[in-house]
């Protein structure tokens, strides 16, 4: 968070990644254990955020805060879990079917947060600064004070989570601009 390591994998764990940063942080949201793994990379990432932005739930009205997410794989991972509980149980799991959408964890995040401003998922060839500037650029045009944005992509042990929050005013942080992203971007894959 931040150029800093919150967690670290420990691969001899039973618990997945995600269950290993929600216990390590502290977090209390029951619902996480219900999620997928894409709207728990969504969860874990904002409540990082969150924390290390003390006054983004309370600085802005629940209409001001716009989510813009991407990633290419879409909920591919779901999906393939949902197919195979139906050919393997005859029957589809309906646990897995909420989750056959990737946008659900933008609605996960607003459930959570009770943020209700625009928001939209986008499935894209491969990580687009251009696509984030753009779209957000309209999103604070029209009404969003902040966007908490992201990359997620979750496919069996394949996983990226990269996740920003962009203000419209703040004294903090790096002007929104392609080269700025892409830089940030480039920190996690040295």
């Amino acid at each position: 968070m931040n150029g800093e390591i919150v967690s670290t994998r420990h691969m001899s764990s039973a618990d997945s990644w995600f269950k290993q940063i929600y216990k390590e942080q502290e977090f209390v949201y029951p619902k996480f254990y219900k999620m997928d793994a894409l709207s728990q990379a969504g969860f874990l990432a904002s409540e990082l955020i969150k924390r290390s932005n003390q006054g983004l739930t309370s600085e802005y009205k629940d209409d001001e805060i716009a989510m813009l997410f991407a990633n290419q794989s879409s909920s591919a991972d779901t999906d393939m879990r949902f197919m195979h509980s139906y050919e393997h149980n005859g029957a589809p799991s309906p646990s897995l079917f909420v989750y056959t959408l990737p946008n659900i964890v933008l609605g996960e995040i607003a459930i959570r947060n009770k943020w209700y401003g625009e928001n939209m998922f986008a499935v894209l060839p491969k990580f687009a600064p251009g696509f984030f500037v753009d779209y957000g650029k309209i999103l604070l045009s029209t009404g969003a004070k902040a966007l908490l944005c992201g990359w997620l992509g979750v496919l069996g042990d394949d996983i990226e989570v990269f996740v920003f929050l962009v203000e419209s005013e703040s004294d903090n942080g790096s002007d929104f601009n392609v080269e700025n992203l892409t830089d940030l971007a480039q920190l996690g894959h040295p």
